[in-house]
């Protein structure tokens, strides 16, 4: 049982951390964030992302490393969900 909600945990973190590496991507293409899916990504990963980008500013006026930082700090919520969830198995 302990494998089954380590993998349910596991792909879910995969998946919104893919969501927020695609979202950021598509800022580089012009107009791709107005469209359905660019809506819906935006609606799903900017509450995360906006805690950082409120505390980190963009280097230079350009360069957000925001998201970097935030895909961090999701890995190690990550390992630390893994911890707890192998602590309590």
């Amino acid at each position: 049982m302990t494998s089954n909600i380590y993998d349910i945990v596991y792909y879910l973190f995969e998946i919104y951390f893919y969501m927020i590496l695609v979202y950021v991507l598509m800022s580089w293409l012009p107009n791709v964030r107005e469209s359905f899916i660019g809506e819906l990504l935006g609606k799903l990963v900017e509450p995360y992302l906006a805690p950082f980008r409120r505390f980190i500013p963009p280097i230079g006026g350009m360069l957000d490393i925001s998201p970097i930082i935030a895909l961090f700090v999701l890995q190690l919520a990550r390992n630390g969900v893994f911890a707890i969830i192998g602590y309590l198995a």
